[in-house]
């Protein structure tokens, strides 16, 4: 397993946890477009945090579940799991 989240995991786990579909070409596009705009709320970015969290074991920090966009929470959450690794 990497210790990094794609774009492509990313994509999977909005799918499985919030129940949006974004294509993983559509959301790099759409890398700086709020989470909103894409179709998750914070309950739908919550449930991501806890996927992510029950597959690495690892708490994530706080703030994950308040980023806006995919870029700030795959920065966030990339840079944790580095940091943990």
């Amino acid at each position: 397993m990497s210790d990094r989240i794609t774009l492509e995991e990313l994509s999977e786990l909005m799918k499985k946890a919030a129940g949006v579909t974004v294509d993983p070409e559509e959301l790099e596009q759409q890398y700086d477009t709020t989470f909103d705009v894409l179709g998750i709320d914070s309950l739908g970015l919550l449930g991501v945090v806890g996927e992510l969290e029950k597959r690495y074991g690892a708490a994530l920090p706080p703030d994950a579940e308040r980023c806006k966009t995919p870029r700030q929470f795959l920065d966030l959450v990339n840079g944790a799991l580095v940091a943990g690794a």
